[in-house]
């Protein structure tokens, strides 16, 4: 006796307004970008989600040139958990975008801010060398809850071939 496969109910998590489980178009600017947002079943509990982007890109503003980042984006969410194909996507605009280490850091950072409202937020960018300087660029919302344990980013300082 063959059995259909039982569906799950229709969730938050599969709301139409989604990326998520659909094709998309890649957004052509950050601010074309959509960062969605899904609700986190443990939002009385205190914990810390991490998401790692080591192949970050985007065009320096001055030369046009690529630059090269590692980010680390650490958050204690509170009603909201960011969807991560709209990070991965909202992170993909910035390959043609002009700007400064610190203004893209700052603004993936603010810009998670204000779409989930975590309890807290930190991002660490870690920038390669243009020019024989690496630049490391950190940006933080508020002071972390108490008793939250918070790994270390894990990205050692730019050392060169020494």
């Amino acid at each position: 006796m063959s059995r259909k496969p039982r569906r799950a109910p229709k969730s938050a998590i599969q709301r139409s307004d989604l990326q998520l489980g659909r094709a998309v178009e890649w957004p052509s600017t950050p601010e074309a970008a959509r960062l969605d947002h899904v609700p986190n079943p443990q939002r009385h509990t205190n914990y810390v989600v991490r998401f790692t982007a080591p192949e970050f890109t985007s065009l320096c503003p001055v030369t046009g040139q690529p630059d090269f980042a590692h980010l680390v984006i650490d958050y204690v969410p509170g009603q909201w958990l960011l969807e991560s194909k709209s990070l991965k996507l909202y992170v993909a605009s910035f390959r043609n975008h002009g700007a400064f280490h610190e203004d893209c850091t700052v603004m993936i950072g603010k810009r998670i801010a204000a779409e989930i409202k975590p309890k807290w937020l930190r991002i660490g960018g870690y920038w390669y060398p243009r020019g024989g300087i690496p630049i490391d660029v950190f940006w933080q919302t508020g002071t972390l809850p108490k008793g939250m344990w918070i790994p270390d980013q894990g990205v050692a300082p730019y050392r060169g071939r020494g």
